[in-house]
């Protein structure tokens, strides 16, 4: 039987480019939000996602106004797209930074809300362009673990990056359970796997200015704990157990407002 262990991907490479070559890429994310390249790219990011994966997300409802991180599991090159398809926001994410070198390629990320993260370095550059998204009232993904799980399976333990994010920034952390992701990579069937994307309720945090390693790793650690919770939920009920769980909330969530709505008409008149 095959193993179930977690396996990531090693990161034991490092980008050979100076930190100086990365700077006009944070300029231009920290200018300002994606232009209109992100909604081609998002449109047909959904039409892929669609057709060829039969994709379906449940709880984007979850993904309030103003600044906000959505925190993926993350086992396939296609995760960050999965996430941000299917919310009306638009999203911005680190990738690697060896990605940004061809010039249709380099224009395309820095207009479709990617930033460089030159991994294996204290990349302090990719901390203040987040914070500068988050501090304008924009979206960041962020992934907990270290690197992509070849199994699936999500790690024991995150790293702290998120963490400090989160506490830092004061911004509240949607988790994201994406199943079936991991099956897309080398894929050589005709029918591609089913991917589906569950969106849980925002973790908040109270703002701490300068966070100390132990209180960045607690925080992801407690994230990484609720994906994994949601991610176990969602393989246990399945996508149809995810549409029915998310029609009950709707209806409660109507109903909420049907009882509100009545409340305010039968107040007196002062």
């Amino acid at each position: 039987m095959p193993s179930t262990d977690v396996e990531l991907r090693p990161q034991v490479y490092k980008d050979p480019r100076p930190k100086e070559y990365f700077d006009p890429f944070h300029a231009r994310t920290r200018a300002g939000p994606p232009g209109p390249a992100y909604e081609v790219a998002r449109i047909a990011t959904v039409v892929h996602a669609l057709i060829t994966y039969r994709a379906r997300a449940f709880g984007t409802e979850y993904v309030p106004n103003g600044p906000v991180i959505l925190a993926p599991n993350h086992a396939s090159f296609m995760d960050h797209f999965f996430t941000g398809a299917f919310i009306r926001r638009r999203v911005q994410f680190m990738a690697k930074s060896q990605l940004f070198g061809g010039r249709a390629q380099t224009w395309l990320f820095t207009h479709g809300g990617v930033f460089p993260v030159r991994r294996g370095y204290h990349d302090e550059d990719a901390f203040t362009t987040s914070f500068t998204i988050l501090g304008r009232g924009g979206v960041v993904v962020m992934y907990c673990e270290g690197g992509r799980s070849r199994t699936g399976k999500i790690a024991d333990e995150a790293r702290p990056g998120i963490g400090r994010l989160a506490l830092e920034a004061g911004a509240p952390v949607v988790p994201v359970a994406i199943l079936g992701s991991h099956q897309v990579r080398n894929w050589k069937r005709l029918r591609f796997p089913q991917v589906t994307v569950q969106f849980g309720a925002p973790l908040k945090f109270a703002a701490i200015e300068n966070s100390t390693r132990e209180q960045q790793q607690q925080a992801a650690d407690l994230i990484l704990g609720r994906i994994r919770e949601l991610h176990s939920e969602l393989g246990r009920i399945g996508r149809k157990g995810a549409a029915r769980v998310a029609r009950e909330r709707l209806r409660a969530a109507r109903g909420r407002e049907g009882a509100a709505a009545t409340s305010r008409r039968a107040r007196p008149m002062p």
